[in-house]
């Protein structure tokens, strides 16, 4: 067919070159036949290539392989910038320029607004804590100072965390009473407090006053068998600068933005946490609960936050 169509198209083209061309009438006649005739090639063209391609033999169906599917993530986005978050180390303080120094003791109430995060559902600060002691990625000290003296090991961990009790049961099948040991764990969200131990000190290289945190207790209260509250305990100690790796790599829920990168370790060193002083460093180590009470224990609490920023400007001479 391709041939025949070229041979019309030659033969054409061979007769209007004979003819000599003097009026206009004979070239329009001769463009007409023209795409005539290059019509009729694309028509040959296109049956040739039809034919050919009913000619091919039909190819066996391959049976389609079904791909394993991917579990399905809460995300539309591969969060990483925490994960591969590390901690700036301090920078290294010579103890000859510590020219005054104060040890600070600070609680922190989650029931205030600012410490919402602390109790935040999704990621609350002692589940954290919690999880991190038992795995051994933190290290637990004992409330029996506050010097992390005696590291706490996984038998004492579990002693704290879990209470042990008994219940009397009923057998169904002989209608005896039993007696039966439950393991229940402590909910984090009966941690209302945080006790917060740090040295305020004066670097006279800088020039400034400086503050570094050193311990992290969570507080639980302590009820008699009516329910009735007696006292507060903290249940273990966490060395804070150890621990500011685990801290730097899990997110603190402090904001309606969900895409903000903010992490206990960031929550900390910015001091975005509202507290009051219950404790400062003194020759009789008393807190300030053992000799006042109610709104006096407030105000000197304020008033010894207000020395500590005061401080940094009386260390001056002009």
């Amino acid at each position: 067919m391709f041939l025949i169509a070229t041979g019309i198209l030659f033969l054409i083209n061979r007769g209007f070159t004979a003819l000599k061309i003097t009026k206009h009438g004979i070239f329009m006649k001769k463009t007409a036949l023209m795409h005539g005739a290059c019509l009729l090639l694309f028509v040959a063209t296109a049956t040739l290539n039809t034919t050919n391609l009913l000619a091919q033999p039909v190819e066996e169906a391959t049976e389609i392989e079904t791909t394993e599917i991917a579990e399905p993530v809460d995300d539309f986005v591969t969060r990483q910038v925490i994960a591969e978050k590390k901690t700036l180390q301090y920078a290294p303080i010579r103890e000859a320029d510590i020219l005054w120094e104060k040890r600070i003791w600070r609680v922190i109430d989650t029931r205030e607004k600012m410490n919402l995060p602390f109790v935040a559902p999704e990621s609350p600060l002692f589940t954290l804590l919690r999880d991190a002691v038992l795995t051994g990625e933190m290290n637990a000290y004992s409330t029996e100072d506050d010097k992390f003296t005696k590291r706490l090991d996984k038998n004492d961990i579990k002693n704290v965390l879990f209470e042990i009790d008994t219940i009397t049961t009923i057998n169904m099948d002989t209608g005896e009473e039993e007696v039966q040991i439950v393991q229940s764990e402590l909910n984090w969200e009966d941690v209302k407090r945080f006790r917060i131990k740090e040295a305020w000190f004066f670097d006279k290289n800088l020039g400034t006053l400086r503050h570094r945190i050193l311990g992290i207790a969570p507080m639980i209260d302590v009820k008699n068998d009516n329910g009735d509250f007696m006292f507060e305990r903290p249940l273990f100690w966490v060395n804070y600068p150890t621990s500011r790796k685990v801290l730097a790599q899990h997110k603190a829920i402090g904001t309606d933005n969900v895409a903000a990168t903010i992490t206990w370790e960031d929550l900390f060193e910015t001091r975005h946490f509202a507290s009051y002083i219950s404790k400062e460093s003194n020759v009789y180590d008393r807190r300030l609960q053992d000799y006042l009470a109610g709104t006096d224990l407030l105000m000197e609490s304020q008033k010894i936050e207000d020395e500590l920023f005061n401080k940094e400007h009386d260390l001056w001479s002009w």
